[in-house]
């Protein structure tokens, strides 16, 4: 074996490594806050426990990706982007449904199982952050993780708020939020992942 090649066997092994970690935080963490949702009633909580869901998803397509050519890993990244923005339309819809059928969020749940969930998504992000300048399905992993972090805050907030107000509209609205998010970071991913594509058939 080659010094190139052991170092790249090597990288791909980092990879891996940090994927499985990924993965399997956001698995435990989706059924978790998936059953802290329905429990407390709260739009923010679903969506975010859906969030956790995708990115898990989305990490066992990556974890394939590794050592795999540009265009496979391009590829990859293209269908975790379509992932997301499948996601974000489920949450939107969700919302939709429990504005017009009503809800009765648990502040307290949302607030200290939105701190959980901080804290294993900083976790994830501290984990992917060195590869977060490299192949483009690593950076997608990024994306996600950083997107988990700006989502996890606006469910604290919205359970904050919903104590403070007493009124469910703060949890709509940040479940709506992070709906959005979802959808602007997965339509970013296919972009960058098409961009990947057009430049390596070039």
């Amino acid at each position: 074996m080659t010094k190139g090649n052991c170092g790249l066997d090597n990288t791909n092994a980092s990879q891996q490594t940090a994927l499985a970690w990924l993965l399997a935080i956001n698995g435990a963490m989706f059924l978790f806050e998936f059953t802290a949702g329905l429990l407390a009633s709260s739009s923010a909580l679903t969506a975010d426990s859906l969030d956790m869901f995708a990115d898990a998803a989305v990490y066992a397509v990556v974890l394939y990706a590794v050592g795999r050519t540009l265009i496979d890993k391009a590829r990859v990244a293209s269908l975790s982007g379509i992932l997301q923005i499948l996601l974000a339309l489920m949450v939107i819809v969700e919302v939709v449904r429990r504005l017009i059928f009503g809800s009765d969020p648990e502040a307290t749940y949302i607030v200290l199982v939105g701190l959980v969930a901080l804290i294993a998504n900083l976790i994830c992000l501290a984990i992917i952050a060195k590869y977060k300048k490299g192949e483009i399905h690593m950076w997608a992993s990024w994306i996600f993780a950083a997107n988990d972090v700006i989502a996890n805050i606006g469910v604290v907030l919205s359970g904050f708020l919903v104590m403070i107000l007493n009124s469910r509209i703060p949890d709509l609205m940040i479940g709506l939020i992070v709906g959005l998010v979802v959808m602007r970071g997965g339509m970013q991913i296919i972009r960058e992942a098409r961009q990947t594509m057009d430049d390596a058939t070039q």
